[in-house]
């Protein structure tokens, strides 16, 4: 049951026009990859939204022959064939309305794992470059996995640093397994897998690294993960597209704040500037808001923590001592623990939230970072 699924699961998405929307709608109407191939024309154009020309494709043996294929392709090169319908997708990317039909995996993705995708630019900084070091390097002793591109820049960046920190990586291609691009990344490609990692591919055997493959692989980047964090990318970049497309799923994103000469960090800087991106302050603050606190290492920021706390006045450090991480301390409450009057507090309370030790809530409530 199990193979001939696949099988005719290949053969439908090979059909032109047959889209992954398409396909789940044709599956979902007739039960099976199967049953839509074994459907007459004339019930299928009956699906609303099917045309002739769809109809027309969808039983022609080529699609067949080239599924047999791919399979033999997949069993030759160890090639897992996740197919949607039957839950097979990692479940964030699963949840989204156009996830692929078919995925194809090299490797494992440890489903206990919490994943955050990376992405930037080819062009990468030593100011991106030192953020990558920095932030994998404070969730290393977490329950995490990497997800970019494997691309150049960005990509390669945060694969590589995570190799080199022992942690799980997984890479989305723009192509078939039949190739690897950029050609230069395959010996990274086999550092992941064997370290435990995992390259994830829509893309069939036939399909090569064009262009318009690199922003249909995003969503899958974004797909795969409850947050994005884009570190340098320029207005047109390919990272913007993974943006929009998490923003689209209600995923959270990040960006990595630069200045505004920096052609590299004008895309990070518009998508905080449109609220499509919160802004990275510090590293230990972008860590906590992800989940991946390590309470017992020190975490490494853009500016170290303990060169700030040394710019702390003697009232700030005092209102932070009252404040708590989880319970919400008013305005009026901190200034009765105190006793110091609202109005000679506020400036503190300011400055130690643009600072990130603190974040204020609706109603002047305030809590510990």
């Amino acid at each position: 049951m199990r193979s001939e699924e696949t099988f005719y699961s290949i053969a439908l998405r090979h059909c032109p026009l047959i889209g992954d929307v398409v396909f789940r709608k044709l599956v979902g109407e007739v039960g099976s990859a199967k049953e839509v191939w074994e459907l007459s024309k004339t019930g299928l154009q009956n699906i609303f939204g099917i045309g002739k020309k769809i109809a027309l494709e969808i039983g022609d043996p080529k699609h067949l022959k080239f599924a047999e294929n791919e399979i033999e392709f997949c069993k030759k090169n160890n090639i897992v064939i996740n197919l949607r319908h039957f839950g097979d997708l990692p479940i964030l990317l699963n949840e989204c309305e156009d996830a692929p039909a078919i995925l194809y995996q090299k490797g494992k993705f440890d489903s206990l794992k919490k994943p955050i995708s990376i992405v930037g630019t080819r062009n990468i900084s030593l100011y991106g470059k030192q953020f990558i070091h920095n932030f994998i390097d404070g969730i290393k002793g977490g329950n995490a996995i990497t997800v970019s591109g494997l691309a150049l820049g960005v990509d390669a960046e945060v694969h590589e640093v995570s190799l080199d920190h022992h942690l799980a990586t997984a890479a989305v291609l723009a192509h078939g397994f039949h190739t690897l691009y950029p050609s230069k990344h395959r010996k990274l490609s086999e550092r992941i897998l064997s370290n435990g990692g995992v390259l994830f591919t829509e893309f069939n055997s036939s399909q090569k690294p064009d262009r318009e493959n690199f922003i249909q692989r995003n969503r899958i980047i974004a797909g795969l993960a409850p947050a994005t964090i884009v570190v340098e990318t320029a207005f047109s970049g390919g990272s913007i597209s993974t943006a929009t497309f998490a923003n689209n799923y209600n995923r959270e994103v990040y960006a990595l704040p630069g200045r505004i000469d920096e052609k590299y960090s004008q895309g990070c800087n518009q998508l905080i500037y449109q609220n499509k991106a919160a802004v990275i302050s510090t590293i230990p603050n972008l860590i906590d808001q992800l989940g991946f606190n390590n309470k017992s290492e020190k975490i490494g920021e853009l500016f170290p923590n303990n060169e700030i706390r040394i710019l702390l006045s003697d009232s700030q450090q005092k209102i932070i001592d009252q404040l708590d991480k989880r319970i919400p301390l008013s305005l009026d409450d901190i200034s009765l623990k105190l006793e110091i009057p609202s109005y000679k507090i506020l400036p503190d309370l300011l400055q130690l939230e643009i600072s990130g030790y603190i974040r204020a809530l609706s109603g002047r409530q305030y809590l510990a970072l």
